[in-house]
């Protein structure tokens, strides 16, 4: 095990918005890690990510196979790869002895979910899968009422995940989680978040769940007439919400190079960026995609002792914190991603907590400190040798991904669908 007075020393694989993301906080904490090696097939980024962190030129490489092919060269690994992508690289870096932070979704199915534990079960490594919304302060705090039995026991919650609409067009349109059978559900690419969180907020997996939703929106008969397959030069194109130039060129002309803007170029111009909406898919009119991957969706979940909980996810929102609403035998509480409002019944009181969010819900706002809580306590587990430090380890996450695979049954057949169990 690493030495708790050298820094954990970590591999990256994938060096998109994720992976550049999750080693940047190496970069703020020299003293606690440092970055290694790198691989990521696109050229500009490999090279810029090698640059940031003085990664010698033979260990910035375009395939990660590069990597695993050589004597163990890190303490631990992250793993950021594409959603189709994490099966392989898990199973040979667990092989080789490397701890595993893991971007979600940890696989797309249950053979592959379940493959991906016996791996790390079997190498006796660290996994840590990347649900960043049990690491916010956010969470913590509302954790702590949940547990403090202040609300008595919980009989049933609400939880509503605002995408955002131009989310929404950017990511699951547009972007790379469209499709489904290039990607995955929307379900398990975007909101396995949020039925994650629920099982460690009522801290037990649901035994069964149903589920409804549908692409409503963004198809070709809801086309605006004279629009035309692409924004730029469109007629129409002032008046859309969903404008790819209003969007992107918006940020550029604010100097907001991150996340999205920096999955449509790696070079922040306005040439590059006119190039992109006339010719890559982040400039494609959102009625004119090859999308099929809802834009709406509605879970229902029942949990041992009749415990009930309702998620709704919807891109028709200003993109925001999640809200939350948890009804318990003896008060309530009220979350908008910050601010907690905790009422007890039988004083008639009311409590009102700011956990005082680390940045907003998006990937560019680290997810409200979300992403800087994975990697301490990933980083701090590694070094101390410390699984307990992990909350979102294997198991755990297995079951929420099981919970998230019935779901999407359950909308598809319109069925109730019970919860495989994830022991054993």
């Amino acid at each position: 095990m690493n030495s708790t007075t050298e820094p954990v020393t970590l591999l990256v694989i994938g060096a998109g918005d994720r992976g550049t993301g999750h080693a940047g906080w190496a970069l703020h904490h020299p003293g606690r890690a440092k970055v290694v090696g790198v691989a990521e097939p696109r050229t500009v980024r490999r090279e810029r990510f090698a640059a940031a962190h003085a990664i010698s030129d033979e260990n910035a490489v375009a395939d990660w196979k590069q990597l695993a092919e050589r004597p163990k060269l890190a303490d631990a690994v992250l793993i950021c790869t594409t959603d189709r992508l994490h099966v392989e690289p898990a199973a040979a870096f667990a092989a080789l002895g490397y701890h595993i932070m893991l971007e979600k979704p940890m696989a797309l199915d249950e053979d592959s979910c379940r493959a991906i534990v016996e791996a790390v079960e079997r190498a006796g490594v660290l996994l840590s899968i990347g649900h960043v919304l049990r690491y916010t302060p956010y969470t913590k705090a509302l954790k702590e009422v949940v547990d403090s039995g202040r609300l008595g026991a919980v009989m049933s919650v609400q939880h509503l995940e605002p995408v955002g609409y131009w989310h929404q067009a950017h990511s699951f349109v547009r972007g790379n989680w469209g499709r489904t059978d290039t990607s995955t559900s929307m379900l398990m690419a975007k909101s396995c978040h949020d039925l994650d969180w629920l099982q460690y907020v009522i801290g037990r997996p649901p035994e069964r769940v149903s589920s409804f939703g549908s692409l409503g929106h963004f198809t070709a008969a809801n086309r605006p007439e004279g629009a035309s397959d692409r924004c730029v030069g469109c007629k129409v194109e002032a008046a859309c919400p969903y404008s790819a130039t209003r969007l992107y060129g918006g940020m550029l002309e604010r100097g907001e190079h991150h996340w999205p803007l920096g999955v449509v170029v790696d070079d922040y111009t306005p040439e590059a960026l006119r190039l992109a909406l006339a010719e890559g898919p982040y400039g494609r009119c959102v009625y004119a995609c090859d999308n099929d991957v809802v834009d709406h969706q509605v879970v229902s979940l029942e949990y041992e002792g009749g415990v009930t909980a309702v998620f709704t996810m919807t891109a028709f929102a200003q993109g925001d914190h999640r809200q939350t609403r948890i009804f318990g035998t003896h008060g309530e509480l009220i979350g908008d991603g910050r601010m907690l409002t905790v009422r007890e019944f039988a004083t008639d009181s009311e409590e009102v907590i700011d956990t005082d969010a680390a940045g907003d819900m998006s990937a560019a706002g680290g997810h409200g400190g979300g992403d800087a809580g994975l990697m301490d306590a990933f980083v701090a587990a590694v070094a101390s040798g410390d699984p307990a430090l992990i909350r979102s380890g294997p198991r755990d996450s297995l079951a929420s991904h099981l919970t998230v695979l019935a779901a999407e049954r359950a909308r598809l057949a319109g069925t109730v669908e019970p919860v495989p169990p994830f022991g054993g």
